[in-house]
């Protein structure tokens, strides 16, 4: 990938003061505070030429990998001095890690699975690094550390990430993560005797992993192997699927889907319930348009290819089958989803066997004779058991407002296990079982805290174009609500994720100081279905941004947070969230904390995972898009003039899914702007990626420096 770059010198050695303007609205703390002197950043003269517009790019040498270009690696270092020395002077922060430390010194579990008559299973016993995993010989037998991860790097950023065991148990197939990487190496464990075999994969990335049913070997995909040097920053496309045999080569694997006419196409491959096809699954994008391909499975490998659907329009979820009878889980004709079944001698005619509900149904999975079907009712999870045939059995009961997951399981086997958590209540894992309907602890965390101590509610408000929009609040019980409280206000809004009941030991800690909690459930999400999703995206973009702004209008007029108390946070694309409207509205917000956010919505498409989100936010090169992209990209609209509230960027050198650059650019045109005195700063993490992977000490030390910096700017008073 050709990558531009300036040749300029980086002036790094000089430093410069931001300007200063005085606001009447800036309250008294605002207005005492002392401009920061920022590193000096070297801006370019690169201006291009796009659809009569001339789009200026100064920072655009900060896109370099930081391992490559030393005047980036200067950069990064100047700029953490800068945020330290600031983040040392924060009173709260060392209360926050402390009350953090806490929080998340609970024993945690996984999501069980059974293979064979062993139970594998991650355990965290509080503070390590990374959480292990464990085997049983049996439900009741012995926890046996099977994989360690904290002893794979000093600094415990190497991460255990995908594993699947073999049908009989005896293998454990598993994937490596180092430094946050989306990209895998993947290993075969004797499970019996704990050692690795010679079996090892390389250039693995977004890939299902699973085995053969008879052992004998294993299904991935992996892209081809990048140039040198290209590795972090690589586009990513022939993505293609492989079968790997125990005890070869990797050279050796067998190449079984490819898409060279369609390079920018995901291939992913599952094996069916009776072991007798590949389904493969292909997709381009985020959205939920998928391709099936399925492959006969025999003695001497996969068979002739049959195409089951080859529109790419619908979500198509692979839940069962009974010989040819294929069920899905699927949006066709059904925008919150139903349950079809298809022959695939005809895959065009589809039998319904569950109708689309008010909820939207967001997961299916089958375990023994039963489909155990998950929704969400207004982003709060349910769950129903039906017969094969779709016809209800039994509702699941589920503990309180939270969220539910797992629930997979074998067609031969009626036992299967979930979990259940909400905001103030960790996880507890369940065991289930279909023929009786009865749920069993299967493990139970043991607290530090009361999660009695705490309120949850649900509101609902009304967006600029008269939506009705949910948000969960969470605060201390006893809370004197009689005036405002400091709140941080968490929204992301986009590619269909929906933000459920979630227990984050570290957003807990923000609420149990005296500071409220708010989860918007934006437009953009999955919470209602396809519509609700797609009102939040390409054109539509900005209603997304409007009911983040609705929200904050909300806490505000309720009285549940005054003006100058409010923070707001979100990450990836809910970075964009946060940049977009501290531009749009910085008289609203004390506060912005933007996580490894996209930023330039006019390049975010020429880096590695960039190009797949042409679904939710258009193609830059087309005019109509563009038009739109550059209306809210946070890294153009910055509003020279205007007094904004306190900004912490928080982004790591090794992101390789929003690659940093993103978040460099933006902090260097937020610090070179008139826009008051107000802090403007950027926290740069080593060895962490986008968030998946990193270590217990690193979450807590970022968490902690963030809600320190938003509770300065909010009035929370930690103590």
């Amino acid at each position: 990938m050709s990558r531009k770059t300036l040749s300029a010198p980086l002036a790094l050695a000089l430093l410069m003061t931001a300007p200063t303007i005085a606001h009447a609205e800036d309250d008294a703390a605002s207005a005492t505070v002392p401009a920061l002197t920022y590193p000096d950043t070297l801006r370019g003269d690169t201006v291009d030429p796009q659809f009569g517009v001339d789009v200026a790019d100064p920072y655009r040498w900060l896109e370099d990998d930081v391992r490559v270009n030393p005047k980036v690696a200067a950069w990064v270092a100047d700029q953490n001095k800068v945020t330290d020395a600031y983040l040392d002077t924060l009173p709260g922060r060392d209360a926050f890690k402390a009350r953090m430390t806490e929080l998340y010194n609970y024993e945690r579990f996984g999501l069980p699975r059974k293979a064979g008559t062993r139970y594998f299973y991650t355990r965290n016993d509080g503070l390590q690094p990374q959480s292990v995993l464990y085997v049983r010989e049996g439900l009741k037998g012995e926890g046996r550390v099977l994989i360690d991860p904290n002893a794979w790097a000093k600094d415990g950023a190497t991460a255990l990430a995908e594993w699947n065991p073999s049908e009989d148990g005896k293998h454990l197939l598993y994937s490596v993560q180092d430094g946050g990487t989306d990209w895998r190496i993947v290993r075969v464990k004797d499970v019996a005797t704990g050692q690795d075999l010679s079996d090892e994969v390389r250039w693995v990335k977004f890939s299902a992993l699973d085995w053969a049913k008879d052992g004998s070997g294993f299904y991935y995909s992996r892209f081809p192997e990048p140039k040198a040097g290209e590795a972090f920053q690589s586009l990513n496309e022939n993505h293609a699927v492989y079968f790997h045999k125990l005890g070869t080569p990797q050279s050796a694997d067998v190449l079984i889907h490819a898409t060279p006419d369609k390079p920018k196409l995901n291939n992913s491959a599952v094996v069916t319930d009776d072991g007798k096809y590949l389904l493969v699954v292909g997709s381009e994008g985020t959205d939920e348009r998928y391709g099936l391909t399925l492959y006969p499975l025999g003695p001497q490998g996969a068979g002739k290819p049959v195409t089951l659907v080859d529109d790419f329009a619908n979500n198509w979820e692979y839940v069962t089958n009974e010989g040819t009878r294929f069920t899905f889980l699927t949006n066709k004709g059904a925008p919150r989803q139903r349950l079809v079944s298809m022959d695939i001698r005809k895959p065009a005619q589809l039998t319904q066997l569950v109708a689309e509900s008010e909820d939207t149904l967001v997961g299916a999975s089958r375990v023994g004779t039963r489909i155990i079907l998950s929704y969400l009712g207004d982003a709060k999870s349910e769950a129903r058991m039906v017969a094969l045939d779709g016809k209800a059995v039994a509702n699941i009961s589920l503990a309180d407002i939270g969220s539910a997951s797992g629930f997979g399981g074998k067609s031969s086997d009626p036992e299967t296990f979930y979990s259940f958590a909400s905001f103030a209540r960790p996880t507890t894992v369940y065991r289930f079982d279909t023929l009786t309907g009865k749920s069993e602890i299967f493990a139970e965390p043991k607290l530090t805290f009361k999660p009695a101590d705490f309120t949850v509610e649900q509101r609902f408000f009304t967006s600029k174009d008269g939506t009705k929009v949910p948000m969960f609040l969470v605060m201390k019980k006893g809370l004197d609500r009689s005036k405002g409280s400091p709140t941080l206000l968490y929204g992301y809004g986009g590619f269909n994720v929906s933000m459920t009941p979630a227990f984050s030991p570290t957003r807990l800690a923000w609420v149990d100081k005296g500071g409220v909690l708010a989860i918007a459930n934006l437009r953009g999400g999955g919470e209602y279905g396809k519509a609700w999703h797609d009102a939040g995206r390409l054109d539509r973009k900005q209603n997304v941004f409007d009911d983040f702004i609705a929200a904050g209008e909300y806490l505000i007029a309720e009285g549940i947070t005054g003006k100058g108390q409010l923070a707001i946070e979100g990450g990836s694309n809910g970075g964009l969230l946060v940049g977009a409207v501290t531009n749009q509205r910085p008289d609203l917000i004390a506060a912005a904390l933007p996580a490894v956010g996209v930023m330039d919505m006019l390049r975010f498409d020429r880096f590695t995972a960039g190009r797949y989100w042409v679904d939710d936010y258009g193609y830059p090169s087309k005019e109509a898009d563009f038009k739109n992209l550059l209306g809210y990209s946070p890294y153009h609209n910055i509003r020279n003039g205007t007094a904004y509230p306190a900004v912490l960027v928080t982004t790591a050198d090794t992101d390789d899914r929003v690659v940093p650059g993103h978040s460099f650019k933006y902090t260097a045109a937020l610090q070179h702007a008139e826009v008051g005195n107000k802090p403007h700063l950027i926290r740069i993490e080593t060895r962490a990626g986008h968030g998946s992977g990193k270590p217990t000490d690193k979450i807590i030390a970022e968490a902690a420096d963030k809600y320190a910096f938003a509770a300065k700017w909010t009035g929370l008073d930690v103590k």
